[in-house]
């Protein structure tokens, strides 16, 4: 299983040219069901994942993508956008999930809910957000590692502009605003870059022991 993950990862790269072909729906449901099991602090998954499908709204969304093509090329477009309102209402929200889905009191489940809360209250409203977008790019670790895993290609992208995207999906409404976006689809035959030599820190370098 090491060896699969690590060949899997080999493979992966930051797709340049996605082909036209599209990804089987039941290939990326199983991709987002991979994603919603990612570690999230606390278990709280302060962010959503927001699937534009529409060719009309990806079109509106490119002159906030400093004009990459991959926006409008790859066959599912994902959305990382983080949670605004990061507190009590939050913590409660998630107490109650844990109390219907394990079958025990809320009361019980009292201790984990105030120190939630003061863990929360000790931020000022930036650290929360921040806080909110780290946990949003932990789940991007995960959706491009499970997508090696399942040989779905991806491209992550940070070179955007976040408030255009809020605007254009006007997630203001939703009460969340944009992290990190991904590309998912397959490789194009002509991408060259697929045939680049993998570059990465060897483990005496990268790797510390203290």
């Amino acid at each position: 299983m090491a060896t699969n993950i690590i060949e899997a990862l080999n493979w992966r790269y930051a797709v340049r040219k996605f082909s036209a072909e599209r990804i089987a729906e039941e290939r990326i449901q199983d991709l987002l069901t991979a994603t919603r099991l990612s570690a999230t602090s606390y278990g709280l998954q302060p962010y959503r994942l927001v699937m534009v499908n529409s060719r009309e709204t990806r079109e509106k969304l490119l002159p906030h993508s400093y004009g990459q093509e991959k926006v409008l090329q790859c066959s599912h477009l994902v959305v990382f956008a983080a949670q605004k309102s990061i507190g009590d209402t939050m913590v409660n929200n998630y107490i109650h999930s844990v109390s219907t889905a394990r079958g025990v009191p809320e009361s019980s489940l009292q201790g984990l809910a105030d120190h939630m809360k003061g863990v929360f209250a000790g931020m000022d409203s930036r650290q929360r957000r921040e806080w909110a977008h780290q946990q949003a790019h932990i789940a991007l670790g995960t959706l491009l590692t499970a997508a090696a895993a399942m040989k779905i290609d991806t491209c992550p992208m940070g070179g955007i502009e976040p408030a255009g995207y809020d605007s254009v999906l006007n997630l203001e409404t939703l009460g969340l605003e944009t992290s990190v976006i991904c590309a998912l689809g397959i490789r194009h035959p002509e991408d060259t870059n697929s045939n680049l030599k993998k570059v990465r820190y060897d483990a005496s370098e990268m790797v510390l022991t203290l």
